[in-house]
């Protein structure tokens, strides 16, 4: 029996966390990385270029910290755009405070991680994410 792997976006401006992330991935066989983006602006172009719905990524993952359009930005105004406000967004952050993480889970995050800072780390955050958005 195959796996359908779950479409991850990547939004995060660090480009050494971008391939970190984005090798890591290919280590597993439950997820694919099907985007990359710099900042939130990026992020929203890409999913409103999506033709359709099946096209979507199962799972959002927005660094916080970004240019132009922060995580928590971002993810306010994918929550606001009907089509493609049923994306699960998660946020991941080098540094997570409570007023930054119950304003994300106010927004409508699935939920806020701390970004992982080891292999055994990101194993862990993509088990306990895989977990989230088994559908």
């Amino acid at each position: 029996m195959t796996m359908t792997k779950k479409k991850i976006l990547l939004a995060e401006d660090d480009e050494d966390d971008r391939l970190l992330f984005s090798n890591f991935l290919k280590e597993r066989d439950d997820f694919v990385l099907v985007q990359t983006c710099e900042n939130g602006m990026e992020v929203l172009e890409f999913l409103n270029n999506l033709p359709n719905e099946a096209d979507f990524p199962d799972l959002v993952v927005l660094d916080q910290n970004m240019p132009k359009m922060n995580g928590s930005q971002t993810l306010q105004l994918l929550k606001n755009v009907p089509r493609l406000s049923k994306i699960p967004v998660a946020m991941y952050t080098t540094y997570t405070d409570k007023r930054l993480m119950d304003e994300c889970y106010l927004a409508g995050a699935l939920t806020v991680l701390t970004k992982p800072i080891s292999l055994n780390g990101y194993h862990q955050m993509m088990n306990d994410l895989n977990q989230l958005i088994r559908n």
